[in-house]
């Protein structure tokens, strides 16, 4: 049987001019793969009508096109009236669509204090579709649709991300979605994510157990000091990738932290729950990142109690209780300093456990010292104390990035101990 071929297509002048990034191609992706389909290419066009001509056409070449935008009122949403003109069908307004759209509208109105008439056209504009396309309901005003035609499934999702996530779970009831993903084989996927390992010692390691197989696919991604691997194998021959996996497995056991796509911050918090325990956090360089990390996780509150930013040394003395002395003798970016932030945040938050972050992040304030890149964590609490000294690379963005990411695996190691000591 012949893999399902997908096509996801952007489209937005914003996002080709690089005015915003595109967050609806990777998201798509992702949910293709999990069911069992890797898009042939995620495209991102323009609003020229001649480009995304060419680019609807194209994309009605594969068995499943997902197109993102171009679905309001005005005169550069083009999406539907292109994708009609490319698949042969006449454009033909919904009645009950447009009344559906006008609710919506005529609510709008009468907050902006706007006469319903000035929405009119636009409503209707948004209410003629394709001929044979079901309406998915609506995201804000505009409606996702999904359209069958003879070699292929359109599915037309609107432009924001939230929208889209959420009429994409009303295309994957409809029965030609189902119908092209029930025809989709779903491969065996193993996925093992390493911490403060470099590319090359994983890439060792898959090399002497055999390397990549003709049908195994390897691929190995690093960010922020953190290597995903990903194993995927067609349904039927997961052996190869079970094989691979265990000798990752025994070569770096220290250094691998999961066997799925959760981040660390989701370990974290996971950890924490399963003990019954609230961290905390106190952050210089990092300006609360590592707060942010964890607060992004839905229900983080059931195990996260806040964080500080001291960002300056009289928040740090204020706030956190750290010795003036210990600031002079040993400046802010030291062991000491970043211990006593830790102890700080215990008290201050009234955490089980909390980790400090402080360092150079650059682009100045580095001496021949401490230089740009130098960064210094604690973790503190539950009877244990941890410190790290790091010399991270990379700009200051990069180095922010990899000093929130350390610090959120260093709660990790404290709490995987406890749990294993039962403190």
């Amino acid at each position: 049987m012949a893999p399902v071929e997908a096509v996801v297509l952007v489209t937005g002048s914003e996002l080709v001019r690089g005015g915003r990034l595109d967050e609806n191609g990777p998201f798509l992706a992702r949910e293709l793969s999990t069911r069992g389909i890797e898009p042939a290419r995620i495209s991102v066009v323009g609003d020229r009508p001649a480009a995304l001509e060419r680019a609807v056409a194209e994309c009605l070449q594969a068995d499943l096109c997902i197109t993102s935008g171009g679905l309001g009122p005005t005169h550069d949403d083009r999406t539907v009236e292109i994708l009609a003109k490319a698949a042969g069908r006449a454009l033909v307004l919904d009645e009950s669509l447009e009344e559906e759209i006008a609710r919506v509208v005529r609510g709008l109105s009468q907050r902006f204090r706007r006469p319903y008439e000035e929405f009119e056209a636009g409503v209707r504009k948004q209410a003629t579709i394709p001929e044979g396309a079901t309406s998915l309901g609506l995201a804000g005003t505009a409606p996702g649709l999904v359209l069958g035609l003879d070699d292929c499934v359109v599915v037309v999702l609107p432009g924001p991300p939230g929208e889209l996530q959420r009429l994409w779970r009303s295309a994957l009831e409809t029965e030609p979605v189902r119908r092209v993903l029930a025809s989709a084989q779903r491969p065996g996927h193993r996925i093992l994510r390493f911490f403060g390992l470099p590319e090359s010692a994983i890439a060792g390691v898959v090399e002497r157990a055999g390397g990549e197989a003709e049908s195994l696919e390897v691929t190995i991604c690093a960010h922020d000091l953190e290597v995903q691997v990903d194993l995927i194998a067609p349904a039927g021959a997961e052996g190869q990738a079970d094989r691979i996996r265990e000798v990752l497995r025994e070569a770096h056991p220290d250094a691998l932290f999961a066997e799925d796509d959760r981040g660390v911050e989701e370990i974290v918090l996971d950890l924490a729950r399963e003990q019954g325990l609230m961290i905390g956090t106190a952050e210089s360089c990092t300006g609360g990142l590592v707060a942010g990390r964890l607060t992004s996780v839905p229900g983080s509150s059931e195990a996260f109690v806040g964080g500080v930013v001291a960002y300056g040394n009289r928040v740090k003395v204020d706030t956190l209780g750290v010795p003036g002395d210990i600031l002079e003798r040993h400046g802010s970016v030291s062991a000491q300093v970043a211990a006593s932030m830790a102890g700080g945040a215990l008290k201050a938050l009234g955490c089980d456990l909390a980790a400090s972050v402080t360092g150079v992040a650059g682009p100045d304030g580095g001496t021949r010292d401490k230089p740009v890149g130098l960064v210094y964590l604690h973790a503190a609490g539950l009877d244990v104390a941890h410190g790290l000294e790091l010399r991270l690379p990379g700009e200051r963005d990069a180095v922010r990035r990899r000093a929130a990411a350390s610090a959120l695996h260093l709660l990790r190691r404290v709490l995987e101990q406890t749990r294993r000591k039962g403190v």
